[in-house]
């Protein structure tokens, strides 16, 4: 999906400072990680306090949802138009250098900074949440049991328009002190992989029903990040 903008500015509290060659704020760039997952963490404060929850989340050009249930503590705060942080990592190798200070990790991560609101119009959140539905399982919501307005009602959507976000990124192999390239020692990458299971179907399901259509791309094997990247276009 391509967004309504090409770039987000940096500020003091977006720009990457540390190792700030590995920051990115342009929007492609961002969004790639983002479609990637589907979990992420929003950070928040109530009363002074910081808090911190994961959640999922999907994304539909600049803006970011996630949801739960009316009750729920932490969307009860950032509906309220809080400033709310979000974050998403992908780890993708483990880095083995030649001492311990050097050893590091490559992955992909995103900080999306912005105000949170909720989805108050209730066909606006029944949209928001099939939305939700399909993008991980195509074609799925019309499928379903209708959703009931208790349902609904016991639901809280929230949006929230990236107001500004910042892409850090590690690739590459080790990178240790120049006499320590001499060492007799083993160094590189070990990838790391999140990959799609066997299926476990429900033991009350009835029988004879075949798998459905939506989860034909959650196949055995299936790197997860290149599966939703894949399910986001």
């Amino acid at each position: 999906m391509i967004g309504p903008m090409t770039e987000f500015t940096p500020t003091a509290r977006s720009r990457v400072k540390r190792h700030h060659e590995r920051g990115a704020y342009d929007f492609d760039a961002i969004a790639s990680i983002l479609d990637a997952a589907f979990l992420c963490h929003v950070g928040y404060v109530i009363d002074g306090q910081p808090y911190v929850t994961p959640t999922s989340y999907w994304r539909e050009d600049d803006r970011l949802y996630w949801h739960g249930s009316a009750a729920s503590r932490m969307l009860r705060t950032v509906a309220t138009s809080v400033p709310v942080c979000l974050t998403v990592t992908h780890l993708d190798r483990l880095v083995i250098a030649r001492s311990g200070f050097h050893h590091s990790i490559n992955y992909r991560s995103v900080m999306a900074f912005g105000e949170a609101a909720t989805i108050a119009d209730p066909d606006e959140k029944l949209a928001a949440l099939e939305a939700f539905v399909n993008r991980l399982y195509p074609g799925r919501w019309p499928e379903l049991r209708p959703v009931t307005k208790q349902e609904l009602k016991g639901t809280t959507v929230v949006g929230m328009t990236i107001a500004e976000a910042s892409a850090k990124v590690r690739v590459g192999p080790p990178v240790d002190d120049e006499p320590d390239y001499a060492l007799p020692l083993w160094a590189g990458t070990v990838a790391i992989r999140q990959v799609v299971g066997e299926d476990t179907t429900d033991p009350r399901m009835i029988p004879g029903i075949a798998r459905p259509a939506g989860l034909a791309p959650w196949r055995a094997g299936e790197a997860v990040d290149a599966l939703l990247t894949r399910l986001a276009t």
